[in-house]
């Protein structure tokens, strides 16, 4: 009992210490002296206010088993020093407004809410950033690691720091450094500054780091020590897989074989996507100019036997894009607005189809099932391309009222799922030596088997694990995947390969609903993020392959430039299509206009269907066969090309011309919110609670307070000792 005692009024002299410090902070250096009682004496200049007298605390009573213990500590004898956390002065009301805001307990220094509708401050401003405290002194922690101490570093510290030192070397070397019109130190102005923090991503947590890091890989010029260890991890553990994979294969993993040239490019086409999105264009331009690179330089070669394993990435990566639109698909949004979503996803696409059949046939000399494979392929939209930008816009509030941004992406779903259906339907038909019947049969079958199926494997994906089960995640995504992977091989076995896509995208599409139903939310899907997992590895993969496929040295420039004009034109046409269609859907002109640009983007199916045609063609196919789908598969990459970074940049441009931008812009947050973001952040939900009215409207409780505060002139308050 006596150290529980010890104990307790230990920590009653610590707070009452707190509580003293706290008090000294209100009255923000108006204590000039103290006298002997302990009572502070108040400035001549500010006599209109009154002021709050400091308490004595050398004999406060302190609570101890019989109530008479009194405390020994005097706040009087620690030094006294300036205290001050606020960044910038307080908003002046009246003539002593600016004291009564340094004295006022229940002053806002920066409010977050509006008091009135004639008040200054608004409640969507945040105000200054606060300073660092400074009333966590170094000197109360002596007995730290010093070392430990002197690594550990706050962001500020972390870039002051470091822009000190690089600043004093640049004034080092000249007379007179050149200053910004505001005075900001000349490294912070330079463009290399802004490019290296441009490629530096934020930090979740304070970073150790040895001591010499700063004077030899300064901020923001190099990597942190976090970032240089992570990459150094990944590099050890690429290089022992490569040594285990070397051991078990042999010659084709070593330096200069198939897979480690597949490898190599991979790891290539990733860091040329990361350049190219420093541009904000879409990722997959890099990976495709960098697969374009290798292939003609000469430093991969994947033909051959090799092109049976490339063969088979390229349906390993279709499953993940088709899985994906069917889990990014949200249930209630679909409800309401499916007619709408089928009307806009159809039509357009058998318009563009069809041009892209006719004008192949007729300028490219391609047969008419050739011009109906080409035309099923190229009529596909790519989420890939037009979510990221969707985002952008979203999140400034352009659209989000009539719902503009969860139209254009779910009718991207529904175009990939009746591309890649139809191109499995069209490539039976071609390839297949069948009577007639069996290729009648070929469309009915594919859609309702698909949908069958559909509805059978995402019944059992709800049942089958247990939602309450503690690794119901990780089995609910290898089970998706697998049956996934079951339907596109077996429907390719049985010879329906139009059933196996349209299954997929269902069979996703039934899962998510009872997921849905269950407790889970489209934004908050655990399965959806390991697909997307799944789709950062292998996008890589699917992109540099099908540039490595181009080869630029036989290309023929009448092919290169009459499929332009067949893609450009069938893309013109579909936006005009889409804009005289959208009739009664609560859309203007120009939303009616971006909706259609918004769906000019190529890629991810025309990268995972290009080069199948080529891949299908038979050891005894024709010299002209072969012509036909080498044409298929340098229309569909010069697709990705020219339609990638156009769209993107079209609807980042148009979007703010042509949308109407609400006054309070999204604010998006959830646990799963990236620099990658997915179609899961934009919700049709969310949208219609604004769609009636985005602002913010007068309230009478506002009104009535800025009729009681009228007389109000500033805030302050008084009390006696």
């Amino acid at each position: 009992m006596p150290h529980y005692r010890m104990f307790v009024n230990a920590l009653a002299r610590q707070s009452t210490i707190r509580i003293a410090l706290a008090y000294q902070r209100t009255v923000q250096h108006r204590h000039s002296s103290m006298t002997a009682n302990g009572e502070p004496v108040a400035n001549s200049d500010e006599s209109s206010l009154n002021t709050l007298p400091l308490p004595d605390i050398r004999t406060s009573p302190m609570p101890n088993g019989n109530g008479s213990h009194k405390s020994s500590t005097v706040i009087e004898s620690q030094p006294k020093r300036r205290v001050s956390i606020i960044a910038d002065a307080p908003m002046i009301g009246g003539a002593s407004g600016g004291a009564a805001g340094y004295d006022n307990l229940a002053y806002e220094q920066n409010p977050r809410r509006k008091i009135s509708q004639t008040s200054t401050h608004s409640h969507t401003e945040i105000g200054p950033a606060r300073r660092r405290s400074i009333l966590k002194e170094p000197s109360l922690h002596t007995n730290d690691n010093e070392s430990d101490r002197g690594s550990t570093h706050s962001y500020e510290n972390y870039r002051q720091s470091a822009l000190d030192v690089l600043n004093a070397k640049y004034q080092g070397h000249q007379h007179q450094p050149p200053q910004s019109q505001d005075g900001a130190n000349y490294v912070e102005d330079s463009w290399i500054y802004t490019f290296c923090l441009k490629c530096r991503g934020e930090e979740p947590s304070e970073s150790w780091e040895p001591s010499f890091w700063q004077k030899v890989f300064p901020y923001p010029l190099c990597p942190t020590f976090r970032t240089f260890s992570r990459l150094i991890v990944l590099i050890l553990i690429g290089l022992l897989l490569w040594i285990v994979a070397f051991v078990i294969i042999g010659d084709t993993a070593a330096p200069g074989g198939q897979l480690f040239s597949l490898v190599v490019l991979t790891v290539a086409a990733n860091f040329g996507g990361y350049i190219i999105s420093l541009t904000t264009l879409p990722r997959l331009i890099g990976m495709l100019l960098v697969g374009i690179l290798f292939q003609n330089v000469g430093w991969v070669d994947l033909d051959g036997d090799f092109s049976k394993v490339t063969g088979h990435l390229r349906k390993f990566a279709l499953t993940i894009i088709l899985t994906r639109a069917g889990l990014e698909m949200e249930p209630e949004a679909f409800k309401k607005v499916y007619k709408t979503i089928l009307k806009l996803g159809i039509v357009p696409w058998i318009v563009e189809a069809a041009v892209m059949t006719v004008m192949s046939h007729y300028l490219l000399d391609l047969p008419w099932m050739w011009g109906c494979l080409l035309g099923s392929i190229i009529a596909a939209i790519s989420p890939a391309v037009v979510v990221p930008c969707l985002f952008r816009l979203r999140t400034k509030g352009y659209g989000v009222v009539k719902g503009i941004p969860t139209l254009v992406v779910a009718v991207a779903g529904v175009d990939d799922a009746l591309s890649v259906a139809i191109f499995g339907i069209v490539s039976t038909i071609m390839f297949s030596d069948k009577g007639l019947g069996y290729q009648i049969a070929q469309a009915p079958v594919c859609i309702l088997g698909g949908l069958a199926f559909g509805v059978i494997w995402g019944s059992i994906a709800r049942i089958f694990p247990e939602k309450g089960d503690a690794y119901v995640v990780p089995l609910r995504t290898l089970m998706l995947f697998a049956g996934n992977l079951v339907a596109i091989y077996g429907s390719e076995e049985l010879g329906f390969e139009g059933l196996g896509p349209l299954g997929v995208v269902f069979s996703s599409f039934v899962s998510n609903l009872f997921w849905c139903k269950d407790g889970w939310e489209v934004d908050d899907n655990p399965v959806s993020t390991a697909f997307e997992i799944f789709w950062m590895i292998f996008e890589p993969i699917l992109f540099g392959l099908t540039g490595a496929t181009i080869k630029i040295n036989e290309l023929d420039s009448h092919t290169v430039s009459i499929g332009a004009a067949c893609i450009f034109a069938g893309v013109i046409i579909r936006i005009f299509i889409t804009a005289g269609i959208a009739v009664g859907d609560r859309l203007n002109t120009k939303e009616k206009f971006f909706v259609g640009l918004s769906w000019m983007a190529k890629a991810t199916v025309q990268a995972a269907l290009g080069p199948v045609a080529l891949k299908n063609l038979g050891s005894d196919a024709s010299a002209e066969e072969r012509k036909w789908a080498e044409i298929v598969q340098t229309v569909c990459v010069f697709s990705i090309v020219l339609t990638a970074p156009l769209g993107a940049i079209l609807i980042s441009i148009t979007g703010t011309r042509m949308l109407k931008k609400t006054k309070q812009p999204q604010i998006l947050t959830g646990w799963r919110r990236s620099h990658r973001p997915s179609i899961r952040d934009i919700s049709i939900i969310d949208e219609e609670e604004e769609r009636e009215d985005p602002e913010t409207p007068r309230d009478k409780e506002t009104d009535d307070n800025t009729q009681s505060n009228a007389h109000l002139t500033n805030l302050s308050y008084t009390a006696s000792k």
